[in-house]
């Protein structure tokens, strides 16, 4: 798209602040929704995490219009491309069927019951490891989105203390976002900058993959072991409708439709056609499937769209501090400036600034990838996994500071894996 002008710059610029400003006091909005009122209803939509930046982007998008006229607004919304929304949405829909679902928790618990370890901390080991690094093949917004459910299952809606709860929210988030560098199509800051800097699958394999193996395996060992205790008490199975599965022809219609998004991911038109047919399926074979997880779907793609709606006018702050940082303090500013914005977009900006060295790159997009836990925006599948495991924690809210302290412990070990090895 084009290059926004002033207005467009000082307008997404401040209800970018007042966004991330929401996120911290959504908690507020959905206490203000308990007390009833006329209401009651519109504040308990702000207290949704997830319509924060779609809310913003909205009131952005009116603003625009009021100051630099309609058309000046038509225009710029037209020129956002809206693929990284629209896949996010599709692919937590298909990955959270029934058969996906029961086919992947019936891996991950085969995989803990061959272990030589009580099912809890198992289970907690075995899906904090290959959930993540399945992003690395079905993408990362598949596998946030099967590994939190498995997760919710077995430990979210038990009784868990908080700190184990936030400890494992954390560890998710920053294991799926740099569980899924071992290639270069399936992570969505990968996605952004790997073709544009030449990457391909041997490139981010020897450069960032094995190192992401070895603090993924690291994180999950360090919270199993940390909370031991709990999670040894616990009896872990999987539901009895997972456990019965779908005929395996249900399951390799589910699992092409899949990896056909997957593959049609810039192509919208074909994309949309895949998805029209997987819903159509869903709907002729009830009797295989759980309902469609539509509305925190939905819910994500606006939180995502709105994002993307926000992030240019952020360039210029953006590309002026990467252009004032050497490698090392690139790497670190990254990380910090991740938590404040997509690293979807931080590495897409990254690309933009001209005469980066092989190094500065190196280090933006693993800076990116290591703060990719720290709070809900910093990854784009992030809101996947804040959906639907924010059931398990009081009044349907997490705290942005709980999760930041609970990202912090698997955060140094992803930014020591790829500075020191």
């Amino acid at each position: 798209m084009n290059a926004p002008d002033a207005a467009a710059t000082t307008l997404g610029t401040a209800a970018f602040a007042l966004a991330v400003a929401h996120t911290f006091l959504a908690g507020r909005f959905l206490e203000r929704s308990r007390r009833g009122g006329p209401h009651h209803g519109l504040w308990h939509l702000l207290g949704e995490v997830e319509i924060a930046f779609g809310f913003w982007a909205a009131v952005f998008l009116l603003l625009l219009a009021v100051f630099s006229g309609p058309s000046r607004a038509v225009d710029y919304l037209e020129g956002i491309s809206f693929t990284e929304p629209a896949f996010v949405f599709a692919i937590m829909m298909a990955a959270s069927t029934r058969p996906v679902v029961a086919l992947a928790a019936r891996a991950i618990l085969g995989l803990a019951a061959r272990l030589p370890l009580p099912m809890g901390p198992a289970t907690c080991l075995t899906a904090l490891v290959a959930g993540p690094l399945m992003g690395s093949l079905i993408t990362e917004p598949a596998a946030m989105t099967v590994t939190a459910l498995i997760l919710y299952m077995a430990f979210f809606s038990r009784p868990l203390s908080g700190a184990c709860k936030y400890a494992m929210l954390g560890t998710l988030f920053v294991n799926i976002s740099i569980g899924g560098v071992l290639t270069h199509f399936a992570a969505p800051p990968v996605i952004m900058c790997a073709p544009a800097w030449g990457w391909g699958l041997g490139h981010m394999f020897l450069n960032f993959g094995w190192k992401a193996v070895i603090a993924v395996v690291v994180n999950a060992l360090a919270l199993t072991a940390a909370f031991w205790r709990p999670l040894a008490r616990l009896e872990v199975r999987a539901p009895e409708s997972l456990r019965q599965g779908a005929p395996a022809w249900v399951n390799a219609v589910h699992l092409a439709c899949l990896a056909a998004m997957v593959a049609l991911l810039h192509h919208p038109a074909a994309f949309l056609a895949v998805l029209a047919v997987f819903v159509g399926f869903v709907a002729a074979y009830p009797e295989h499937q759980t309902e469609l997880m539509l509305r925190p779907s939905l819910m994500v793609g606006v939180f995502l769209a709105g994002l993307v709606i926000l992030g240019p006018p952020q360039r210029w702050w953006v590309q002026a501090l990467i252009t004032r940082m050497d490698s090392l303090t690139l790497y670190f500013g990254a990380m910090g400036l991740t938590a404040l914005t997509d690293n979807a977009a931080l590495t897409y900006l990254g690309t933009l600034v001209e005469g980066l060295s092989d190094a500065g790159k190196y280090s933006l997009l693993a800076g990116a990838v290591a703060g990719g836990g720290l709070t809900v925006i910093a990854n784009a599948p992030n809101p996947a996994g804040y959906a639907i495991l924010k059931q398990g924690f009081p009044g349907e809210s997490i705290s942005p500071l709980g999760l930041a302290a609970g990202a912090l412990a698997p955060t140094v070990m992803a930014a020591v894996a790829f500075l020191v090895f």
